[in-house]
């Protein structure tokens, strides 16, 4: 990500403190063990198993630089308990065109769409921010396309 105003939650912050932690243990001592391995097998020029676990290896210490950075650059935000407005950590349940969604508005470094989370600077979940239920919602989607939502239930 080029943003370096990384927002999360405090879930989002605790799974990618468990992901860290388990890339910088587990995931290092295998990866570990496969070029071990792989080097035994001779000629590291033309080992494919060599290959493959070097660029693995240098996929994983990649992603562990990733999270580093955005675990020490993130802000990390609490989700008001009392609040009829909607917020980042909120759950929200629309109603897109007669058809009942649920998202839940996340910073853009945890956002999981296949999951239901949706960043703060997507366009749906910027439209949302700070709205309240009942009230009827107009964006512009990534694609272009027009989108009608009414907030029907905010939880927290």
């Amino acid at each position: 990500m080029a943003d370096s105003n990384y927002i999360l939650t405090q879930e989002g912050r605790t799974k990618l403190e468990e992901e860290l932690h388990f890339l910088e243990t587990v995931k290092r001592a295998e990866i570990g063990e496969r070029i071990k391995v792989a080097r035994e097998f001779g000629d590291i020029s033309e080992n494919s198993e060599y290959d493959d676990a070097k660029n693995e290896q240098g996929m994983m210490e990649a992603r562990i630089a990733e999270i580093s950075r955005i675990l020490s650059e993130a802000t990390v935000v609490t989700t008001p308990k009392r609040s009829s407005k909607v917020n980042i950590g909120s759950t929200v349940t629309v109603d897109m065109g007669g058809r009942e969604r649920v998202f839940t508005i996340v910073g853009g470094a945890e956002s999981d769409v296949a999951a239901g989370k949706i960043s703060n600077e997507s366009p749906v979940g910027s439209a949302l921010l700070g709205r309240k239920k009942g009230d009827k919602v107009e964006t512009t989607g990534p694609t272009g396309k027009h989108i009608e939502m009414t907030i029907l239930k905010i939880e927290h």
